[in-house]
């Protein structure tokens, strides 16, 4: 009877060491993203004018990428892409969508709340949607997060972004309505959007710590038109003076009263003290989850992503040393930071340079969290578990590839174009312009020196990958 028990208590002690050892319950999962947030911007990434002391610590406590990428340089197609696993030209949606839109993500895709709630997981929005048209404008469907497996959803637009009314109650001038759902303020009258959707964040993680949750909090920041907090602006006014600015006419500076011109200086080409403010509010918010975490006891099983959705724009900041931003196929465009933090899977002050897309989050998480995937919806993303659990593990990948068709020239420069990149080649092939641009990216980091006329075999390959990848994503021709 005696050895029995004993056998009992050693059986017992086995399991609860297993248990220790190897968390039981699913991870939590908290996916923040910027929006136009350049990949030299955080101090972790080289910048030494914007303070980014909490991500900083990210990074610190676990794996910074120096190659991800962004499905697309603009914003919804990146959402798609990642809440789908299926590349923009396989979606449909290789633009920003526009407000009257009515083409927006299809029903038929599986996202990944969708894919999480069965297997018990609390799954929230907040912020920025964007893949969606909207009645306000006169769309004929309008989706919101909730019509896409989000059991929660707050903060999020319901007419067109980007007009830099980031204070309560977020009008722009004169027009009729509010353009964010949230019918009351709860910071008082000076609310600050960014700072309550880090609220928003914080509540929803607090609701939710005794089941696995998926949290997407998605910031507007710092999209222009930039319009940081005014002690955080006046801030970086004081430690560096602020560029040049790069329009004639700033309308939030003519309803301050401040003057014509650019006095307030959203538009300051360099040392933007807007941008260096509405990122240091998404860091706060960095930081307000993280102690969160920490409080709850829930920091270990966590796995916290913070990313970009595009490259930065070019008329407020540079992106600098790599070529290029917002709208543009060059490594400023499409190249994006990218900090993952998973304390019981991940090693710490890891940084990676393998290339990898924002496609891949979706296989990635469904893996994490021992999902498999839905055999009727074709992923064009791969897992990269295996790497960020051993850095030394690279998942097969031959390349990159990216459809960005354009009616028009973006606003911002871009134009109708495709790339792929193989190893440290990388292609741009222009539609409209009919030439190619080829760079060795190890060599050529900057993309400075177009070498297609001296490798013309490396050009017919790629453009003979990037055609035939088209072709199995079902990209649309390039309109013209």
């Amino acid at each position: 009877m005696i050895r029995f028990c004993f056998l009992q208590y050693l059986c017992v002690a086995a399991l609860l060491a297993k248990a220790v050892a190897e968390p039981s319950s699913k991870p939590n999962i908290i996916f923040v993203l910027a929006d136009d947030l350049g990949w030299s911007e955080l101090g972790c990434y080289g910048n030494t004018f914007n303070e980014t002391p909490n991500l900083d610590r990210l990074a610190n406590e676990g794996m910074r990428f120096t190659h991800t990428y962004a499905a697309a340089p603009v914003c919804s197609p990146y959402r798609a892409a990642f809440l789908t696993g299926q590349a923009p030209a396989r979606l449909g949606i290789t633009d920003f969508l526009r407000a009257d839109a009515s083409d927006g993500l299809s029903l038929k895709q599986m996202t990944l709340p969708e894919m999480l709630k069965p297997h018990g997981y609390a799954t929230g929005m907040i912020g920025k949607w964007h893949l969606t048209g909207y009645k306000h404008h006169g769309a004929e469907v309008e989706r919101r997060p909730t019509d896409h497996g989000f059991d929660w959803n707050t903060g999020s637009e319901v007419k067109s972004v980007g007009n830099g009314a980031n204070t309560w109650p977020y009008v722009f001038r004169t027009q009729p309505i509010r353009w964010i759902d949230l019918p009351k303020n709860r910071l008082g009258d000076n609310e600050y959007l960014t700072d309550r959707l880090n609220l928003e964040a914080v509540d929803f993680i607090e609701r939710n710590k005794d089941r696995p949750f998926f949290l997407y909090l998605s910031h507007y920041a710092p999209h222009t038109i930039l319009d940081g907090r005014p002690d955080l602006v006046d801030k970086y006014c004081k430690k560096h003076a602020p560029g040049p600015s790069t329009r004639e006419k700033c309308y939030l500076c003519e309803d301050a009263r401040l003057g014509k011109g650019d006095p307030g200086h959203h538009w300051a080409g360099d040392h933007n003290p807007h941008l260096a403010a509405m990122l240091e509010s998404i860091d706060d918010g960095l930081g307000l989850i993280s102690a969160k975490l920490k409080e709850l006891g829930l920091t270990k099983n966590t796995l916290v992503i913070f990313s970009s959705d595009n490259g930065g724009e070019t008329n407020v900041t540079s992106n600098a040393p790599l070529r290029g931003g917002k709208s543009q196929l060059y490594e400023g465009g499409i190249r994006v930071p990218m900090i993952i933090r998973w304390p019981a899977r991940i090693r710490a002050s890891q940084v990676s340079d393998m290339p990898t897309i924002n496609t891949d989050f979706y296989p990635t998480l469904l893996e994490a969290t021992s999902i498999q995937p839905d055999p009727a919806q074709t992923l064009d993303g791969i897992s990269i578990l295996s790497h960020i659990e051993n850095a030394s593990e690279k998942p097969d990948r031959e390349f990159l590839a990216w459809h960005y068709p354009l009616e028009k020239p973006h606003f911002l420069g871009g134009v109708s174009a495709g790339a792929i990149r193989s190893g440290d080649w990388k292609l741009i092939e222009k539609f409209e312009a009919g030439d190619d641009e080829l760079f060795h990216l190890k060599n050529d980091p900057t993309e400075s020196t177009n070498v297609a006329s001296q490798n013309p075999e490396t050009v017919t390959l790629l453009k003979k990958k990037l055609a035939d990848w088209r072709r199995t994503v079902g990209a649309k021709r390039p309109r013209t």
